[in-house]
């Protein structure tokens, strides 16, 4: 599979009062590949939103680089950056309350992508949004009321049709399924996995769900404290963890069977998440990982092939794997 999106030691660094500096993406490579959607996940603080982010330029990188259908992004947009890159790469945010402007009509929001980066008239504006609004399973006639007039379920799909109307090939979904209610979600997800299907769309899925990421993902990865621990096959990744980290993730999911889980062991990741101003040495997971050994403290593990024959598409970043 050719790569749409090639992420090279992409880093992304704040610097915030008293010369400190928060690491919230650190070295992180990763290719994502035509019509593929890889499912990101991670503890809040893990720097999957950043990420997501700064592929897209809304951040500023400050080192590595994105290339995108093999030209190499720039390192800090400029106003004709994102004229030019909107129509191929666009962003379904997580919060569908705070995401859309209150001021401006369902119209006006899912419509002002084509007024600032198509040359359309106001009829084909206007045709292209009704269209949109079907397409995510809105009304033509919902063009003249406000978000505040939606449930949370319906503007994540005035979100979706805003993002989508440029048609895009790239589309970063930053939690999108988060802020709704669970009986909404399933309906987002298969909306979204409809849209992929129909229209070609390459996806980075951001998530806190890890049993909804395996289910719309092709593939897993699974990021702690600004890097990267696993990458792999999806199925494989959450049947099959290899890192401590993803283990303890994975097991700290709850059971969508109430049964099944007043049943299962309660599984908890011990400690807190360090700092990302003090990132300590060696592996970022050492104090917190039941497997812990005298190298995790001192050297950073590299994210590299697991030495199995079986799986030769699985990247760990582990000692337990030399």
């Amino acid at each position: 599979m050719s790569a749409l999106v090639e992420i090279r030691n992409l880093t992304k660094h704040f610097r915030i009062g008293r010369g400190q500096v928060v690491h919230a993406v650190d070295d992180v490579s990763l290719d994502i590949g035509r019509r593929e959607i890889v499912g990101l996940v991670g503890e809040s603080g893990s720097g999957k939103s950043t990420l997501g982010k700064t592929v897209l330029g809304l951040h500023d990188k400050t080192g590595g680089s994105v290339v995108y259908d093999g030209e190499t992004l720039p390192s800090k947009y400029r106003p004709p950056d994102f004229q030019r890159h909107a129509r191929m790469m666009q962003m379904i945010f997580q919060d569908p309350y705070s995401s859309l402007n209150p001021r401006m009509t369902v119209g006006e929001i899912v419509g002002e992508g084509l007024k600032l980066h198509a040359k359309v008239t106001a009829v084909d504006v206007r045709e292209k949004v009704a269209d949109w609004l079907r397409r995510v399973g809105l009304e033509p006639d919902h063009m003249s009321r406000y978000p505040h007039e939606f449930s949370g379920g319906q503007r994540q799909r005035i979100g979706i049709a805003r993002a989508l109307i440029l048609g895009p090939e790239f589309v970063v979904c930053d939690e999108p399924i988060s802020a709704l209610d669970v009986s909404v979600q399933a309906q987002v997800v298969n909306l979204l996995d409809e849209l992929k299907e129909s229209l070609g769309l390459t996806m980075l899925f951001i998530a806190h769900d890890l049993s909804m990421v395996r289910y719309v993902s092709d593939r897993m990865a699974v990021m702690y404290l600004g890097s990267l621990v696993e990458l792999g096959p999806a199925n494989r990744v959450f049947f099959a963890p290899k890192h401590p980290y993803t283990e303890l993730l994975i097991g700290a999911n709850p059971e969508p069977d109430p049964r099944s889980e007043r049943s299962r062991e309660s599984v908890a990741i011990r400690g807190e998440i360090p700092s990302p101003v003090n990132v300590p040495d060696g592996c970022r997971f050492a104090n917190r990982c039941p497997k812990v050994m005298d190298v995790c403290r001192e050297t950073t593990p590299a994210l590299a092939p697991v030495a199995d024959a079986d799986q030769p598409d699985r990247l760990v970043a582990c000692h337990l794997y030399p």
